[in-house]
């Protein structure tokens, strides 16, 4: 096996984060990710056999943590949709040199399958909710489910002993009337909540900058509810620009891919859930490591592709986004890359 102490781009920036999608199928159709008008009823999604089986996403992990990589987040579409899915994740955990490993999911299969999650060795779930109201939240989410699906879920999470976080996109006249909102309910919960500013990821979602909230928006609208102190990133590359709530553990996040990019202190891989790998979120190709673990390719060679495809990146689309580049650039769906 080719032996490597750091592995790093042509910005300097080393790989220390590995997303995975395991699926592209949800049960929402949010209308700023999968509306129905694209995903709807005859949209096709990726056969089983094109997916990546456990077994190939466990080799891949263990390459990608040879290289350096320290923590994995599962994603889908939503991942708890991907049948036997704590299997998937007691490989993972078994892996020697991963720290960390997490899921983003919509809450609403969050209930039955948190204690599962737990016991598998998952420690972490970053919990998707836009809204508080009942009608909005069914009206963004576009599949009939209310809240308190999700939110019970959220408590499952907890009892089970997994850390739980919630994000929000925020989007211009979607759901602007909840920013203070949650941040009271989470508050009270003692949950930490991200904001994430509305971006271009993808083609189907009717981005422009006239519906972005900014962070620095946010932040003027909460302050004058709450008292709110910076905290110090817990770790480089961290995407959140963190703060508490005075007198309290409680924090409250920004994710700024907009107005204020992290392009520069970006740590992070992609593999959809077809086995591409891709270096930026916004990028539009991806390379096929499926055709790789189905070859008779050796795990030496593939670590010597990523090498290489790292080694070589130069993603930072966030610093030099315009009206222009957002529009018309091709880009692959977050529903098929997983944030």
């Amino acid at each position: 096996m080719i032996r490597v102490t750091a592995i790093t781009d042509k910005f300097g920036r080393p790989m220390k984060d590995l997303r995975i999608s395991v699926i592209d199928r949800c049960n929402f159709r949010c209308t700023y990710c999968m509306p129905k008008e694209i995903f709807g009823r005859d949209f096709t999604f990726m056969p089983r056999e094109q997916l990546l089986s456990f077994e190939e996403i466990e080799r891949l992990a263990k390459i990608f943590i040879d290289l350096g990589v320290k923590k994995i987040r599962l994603t889908g579409g939503e991942p708890l949709l991907r049948r036997d899915l704590p299997v998937l994740i007691e490989k993972l955990t078994a892996i020697s040199g991963l720290e960390d490993i997490g899921l983003t999911t919509n809450g609403s299969l969050l209930g039955h399958m948190a204690e599962k999650l737990k016991n598998a060795g998952l420690k972490r779930v970053n919990v998707s909710l836009d809204a508080l109201d009942t009608d909005l939240f069914k009206s963004i989410n576009d599949s009939g489910v209310g809240p308190e699906r999700v939110l019970q879920g959220i408590q499952k999470a907890k009892e089970a002993g997994l850390e739980v976080k919630v994000n929000m996109v925020v989007k211009k006249g979607m759901n602007d009337s909840e920013i203070v909102p949650m941040a009271k309910y989470f508050k009270e919960q003692g949950i930490s909540l991200r904001y994430i500013e509305f971006m271009d990821v993808g083609r189907s979602n009717g981005w422009d900058f006239s519906k972005v909230i900014t962070k620095k928006a946010m932040y003027e609208e909460l302050s004058k509810h709450f008292e709110l102190e910076p905290v110090e990133p817990a770790y480089i590359g961290e995407v959140a620009k963190r703060y508490h709530y005075k007198g309290t553990d409680a924090e409250v996040g920004f994710i700024t891919s907009v107005s204020e990019s992290f392009c520069s202190t970006c740590t992070r891989a992609r593999i959809a859930a077809d086995g591409k790998m891709y270096t930026c979120l916004f990028a539009a190709n991806g390379f096929d490591f499926r055709e790789l673990l189905r070859s008779d390719k050796s795990n030496n060679e593939i670590k010597g592709e990523i090498i290489n495809i790292w080694n070589n990146r130069t993603d930072r689309y966030s610093d030099e986004r315009t009206e222009e580049s957002a529009k018309n650039k091709q880009k692959i769906e977050m529903s098929y890359i997983g944030g």
